[in-house]
């Protein structure tokens, strides 16, 4: 008879699913919580913390492993490699017991594996549990930057620094999720209501985005009060305040180059009303298809939906707007610490020919905006090589542009007339973003 799920299982099983299936952290645990209907909230944020933990520093825990197993610890068959990770992770970074967290390990791979593998699992964690004991905060501190492939942790230290590059990866706990208010003035309301529908869960207001709630221990979201009503997206902060940026205004012409799943484009078309107009673009027709479903449930709707890569032409679109919005495809080096997963797929560096297409997507986009119209180019990455170069490389190619303050008052606390902002998790909380904002020079 199998023992009811623990915080400890369920973490076990959504790490299992990421590093055998390929599946994100925050999917894989979200669906495990919601089977173990019998955990309460302070089991939910334990196995969030246990997941998070130990994804960020898994290759750092693995080699630790290593050392005292007959083979690598990767190729153990699940749920041993992620029994040990997680024993390995609570006994270096929670200090939580030896007895404690080698028992529970060794319990499960018995139960899981019979008696051979859960003697091997106990030998093996009573020499880390010694290592543990003895190891300092700075090598704990190291762990982190250890655990990313070495390209990404030099072009990281590069464009931001230590400091910068440890905010990036995000600490144990996982980040807030993101919600979207439709207008400003509704937060507040909205505030209320899910604070009394969840008291056990924390809702705050951003800082960065005016539309912007933060939540956390909330269980599934959508089920939340107004989300099936329109009231509110979810969306995470750093995203909204991309759309800002633009500095949309009612009655413009807008065009969102490389839309995804539409929750930029709706804040555009929110900021332009009814006199103003929204066409979206993207490379794949579901996303539009999934856009325009979007869309629709807040009440809103875009002018014209286009399929396009960027890459190589403009597709359909052929006019040219006010305001183009370029949020291109990147890296994702600034989601690493919300997807903490990224950085143990993406082996190589690969910077050059991304930025290559990003210049290309938005060389491309550039040609939609009408004489003294406003470009703005971000990207959900921090890495100079995405940023500031395909910035300087756009202007030195293009001589109908030139560097322009970000004119969206909703960002002027942070952006202080400048051309150019990054948003960094340890400075404001959000996803890593660069944003850079053009002017299309009058004839």
């Amino acid at each position: 008879m199998k023992t009811k799920p623990t915080a400890r299982s369920v973490a076990a099983i959504a790490l299992g699913r990421v590093t055998t299936e390929g599946a994100f952290a925050a999917a894989a645990l979200e669906a495990e919580l919601v089977r173990a209907v019998q955990l309460d909230p302070r089991d939910h944020g334990l196995a969030t913390e246990l997941v998070y933990g130990t994804l960020r520093v898994l290759p750092w825990l693995e080699a630790r492993l290593n050392a005292y197993a007959r083979k690598p610890v990767a190729t153990l068959p699940e749920p041993v490699r992620s029994h040990l990770a997680l024993a390995a992770y609570q006994l270096f970074f929670m200090r939580v017991p030896a007895f404690a967290a080698v028992n529970e390990a060794v319990s499960a791979v018995r139960e899981a594996l019979g008696e051979r593998m859960s003697a091997f699992s106990n030998a093996v964690l009573r020499k880390v549990a010694t290592e543990a004991a003895a190891a300092t905060p700075e090598l704990l501190q190291q762990a982190r930057l250890a655990s990313i492939p070495v390209w990404l942790r030099d072009a990281l230290i590069a464009s931001v620094g230590d400091e910068g590059a440890r905010g990036i990866l995000g600490g144990s706990e996982a980040p807030p999720a993101g919600l979207r208010v439709e207008r400003a003035a509704e937060r507040d309301g909205l505030l209320e209501t899910l604070r009394a529908a969840r008291p056990s869960a924390s809702f705050e207001p951003g800082a960065v985005s005016p539309l912007s709630i933060l939540a956390r221990g909330a269980g599934k979201l959508e089920a939340l009060p107004g989300h099936g009503e329109g009231a509110w997206s979810i969306q995470e902060e750093g995203s909204q305040a991309v759309a800002l940026s633009l500095g949309a205004r009612p009655g413009e012409s807008v065009l969102d180059a490389c839309a995804g799943r539409g929750n930029k484009t709706a804040i555009l078309a929110r900021a332009v009303g009814e006199t103003g107009s929204v066409d979206a673009c993207d490379l794949h027709t579901k996303k539009l298809a999934r856009l325009k479903d979007e869309l629709a449930r807040v009440g809103l709707s875009a002018r014209g939906l286009y399929a396009v890569d960027w890459s190589v032409g403009s597709g359909e679109v052929t006019a040219t707007y006010d305001r183009v919005l370029v949020d291109a495809p990147c890296s994702g080096s600034g989601t690493l610490r919300r997807r903490p997963e990224i950085s143990l797929r993406r082996k190589d560096n690969g910077l050059g020919e991304v930025a290559a297409t990003e210049l290309s997507i938005l060389s491309r986009a550039a040609t939609h905006v009408r004489p003294g119209g406003t470009l703005v180019y971000a990207i959900c990455s921090v890495l100079r090589e995405e940023a500031e170069a395909v910035v300087d490389a756009l202007l030195a190619s293009d001589p109908t542009l030139e560097a322009a303050p970000i004119a969206a008052p909703e960002l002027a606390h942070l952006a202080q007339g400048a051309s150019q902002l990054r948003l960094m998790p340890h400075l404001h909380g959000t996803d890593g973003y660069f944003i850079a904002c053009f002017r299309k020079r009058s004839l």
